[in-house]
């Protein structure tokens, strides 16, 4: 069916001075270019509604019923990883309603639920729940101030063709694996490099390469020979705090005497926390970066470091 034009509203408004008038709707009708049906329809409603304005409409009829949609709402919220057509649309079926996919997800949108990439965290034991929730509440009032004061590290492993980002392309229909389409992959990631680093609100620090297995020894020589020298560079505020996780290497007698006889403070860092630490987001950031510079060998993707 053809979708008709809509009346202006001094269109609609003069058919009715005209019947007020005293004229007919045909008359009306040749007067004003306009179907008599139409004027009759504009007449019917000003004498129901006593206007000629657009009335609001109800729309068309939902397809999930108010049963179905509870349905499927308690079925989410129960299971949040319920798939739109594995799961929702063959139970609406059974129930003896079809819908479309397209169908569920606007339900559940005016529901303020939409489908997210789940977010991967540390698998937490009871005890490291208990850990963070602690470490959380005793630095919950610090201020801002102490923590421009923390010095954040980790060690990380930048791969040369590894997935270190996602990267969208725009290509035609069926060029999905024209080469300047794709990104290049091979086994075991091509090769790899374990990086050493650490950064405050004061910028970053020396970024060390760690060749072969780092040891209790080796870690504390980097500390040493790196991380003394760029806080001094940064120029750290006094007592500035060291964080590190709770790795056999950091946590090592040796090294806990080497932190001591420096008088460096340490962070109490609760286990399993990766998360927290904010230099997470700095590693993605550099290799994000690395990936876009494309490195085609192990020499090239350090320099790119």
């Amino acid at each position: 069916m053809v979708k008709t034009k809509e009346l202006s509203k001094d269109t609609r408004n003069k058919p009715v001075e005209l019947h007020q008038a005293g004229k007919t709707e045909s008359a009306i009708g040749k007067q004003l270019g306009v179907k008599k049906s139409t004027v009759g329809a504009i007449i019917r409603k000003w004498k129901t509604y006593k206007t000629t304005d657009n009335l609001h409409r109800s729309g068309a009829p939902r397809k999930i019923s108010p049963r179905g949609f509870k349905m499927i709402t308690r079925t989410v919220s129960k299971n949040p990883r319920t798939t739109r057509g594995g799961d929702l649309v063959n139970d609406l079926q059974r129930a003896g309603t079809k819908v479309t996919k397209a169908t569920i997800s606007n339900t559940l949108r005016h529901q303020g639920l939409k489908s997210c990439s789940a977010r991967h965290v540390p698998l937490l034991k009871p005890v490291h729940v208990r850990a963070r929730l602690k470490f959380a509440r005793e630095h919950l009032d610090d201020p801002e101030e102490d923590w421009e004061n923390v010095i954040w590290s980790d060690e990380t492993k930048v791969e040369l063709f590894g997935k270190n980002s996602t990267r969208r392309v725009w290509r035609r229909v069926n060029a999905e694996l024209h080469p300047k389409n794709t990104i290049h992959t091979v086994k075991h990631g091509g090769g790899n490099i374990m990086l050493w680093g650490w950064f405050s609100a004061k910028g970053p620090g020396r970024l060390i390469r760690v060749k072969g297995r780092m040891n209790g020894a080796m870690y504390r020589e980097i500390l040493s020979e790196n991380l003394l020298p760029s806080a001094r560079a940064l120029k750290m505020k006094r007592g500035w705090v060291f964080q590190q996780d709770n790795d056999p290497k950091h946590t090592a007698r040796t090294t806990k005497e080497w932190l001591r006889k420096k008088h460096i403070k340490v962070l109490e860092w609760p286990s399993q926390s990766p998360d927290l630490n904010p230099i997470e987001n700095l590693w993605r950031e550099l290799k994000v970066c690395v990936a876009q510079r494309q490195p085609q060998n192990i020499t090239a993707l350090e320099e790119i470091c």
